[in-house]
């Protein structure tokens, strides 16, 4: 059987993985709420599954367009489903920049700097540059990937193969790696595990129990983690 140490590289989702993006959407939201005096009109989960879904669709129609403008493009269609009324430009702008304030999981840096002794750690997200690089700045602490990969690089969002394409070229031409030693290690079944299995990419699921966005009736998965603080530790327990 594969074990986990005969990886290389772990190719990472970022928002939902590393970042706790449901926390920081719904953060996002909550002046729209407020001005509406809708705070507590609807549940965490009905506010990010209106989230998700105009964030999909908005994602296939525009692939080119970077992720805070889309936030921006998305939150007038969010207002109207949550029958608030017509947001301001800046109200907007507001919307799509907060993406850098998102926070982390408490156990992301340090699994990080854990998994870093064993791995090549590469990003692939569906951010654009400037958000992730806010994001890396801050909630990350300026941790050292060996590489950064975006939708904006792509110029397309996962689930597209796209994007998974991208990132075993450029590991490929990056470090020598081949894809049967890269490990996709993310909690979203629709934008990650799913796409990655048809690609031939094996997967380190963390669940992140309690995660409304992403998920699928058909889960895939090579190994299975609450945290990614929990896959650290077995990875150290192998070595």
């Amino acid at each position: 059987m594969t074990k986990l140490t005969s990886f290389k590289l772990l190719s990472f989702d970022v928002y939902g993985t590393l970042i706790d993006w449901e926390t920081g959407v719904i953060n996002a939201l909550q002046p729209l709420l407020d001005t509406n005096n809708k705070t507590s009109s609807y549940t965490r989960k009905h506010l990010l599954q209106i989230y998700h879904k105009h964030e999909a669709s908005q994602q296939t129609k525009t692939p080119e367009m970077t992720y805070c403008d889309l936030l921006s493009t998305i939150h007038p269609a969010i207002a109207a489903d949550l029958e608030c009324e017509k947001p301001s430009e800046e109200a907007n702008k507001a919307f799509g920049d907060s993406v850098g304030q998102w926070p982390a999981f408490p156990d992301t840096v340090a699994a990080l700097h854990i998994l870093k002794k064993h791995y090549k750690l590469v990003v692939l997200s569906n951010v654009d540059r400037t958000s992730f690089s806010k994001t890396n700045a801050g909630p990350l602490q300026n941790f050292p990937f060996d590489a950064i990969l975006t939708a904006q690089d792509v110029g397309s969002y996962k689930p597209n193969l796209k994007n998974f394409e991208y990132m075993l070229k450029e590991v490929k031409g990056r470090f020598g790696v081949e894809k049967e030693q890269v490990l996709q290690t993310a909690q979203s079944q629709f934008h990650d595990h799913h796409p990655a299995k048809k690609m031939g990419v094996m997967g380190a699921w963390i669940v992140r129990p309690g995660a409304e966005m992403g998920n699928q009736e058909e889960e895939v998965y090579d190994w299975k983690f609450d945290t990614l603080g929990e896959m650290a530790e077995a990875v150290e327990k192998e070595a």
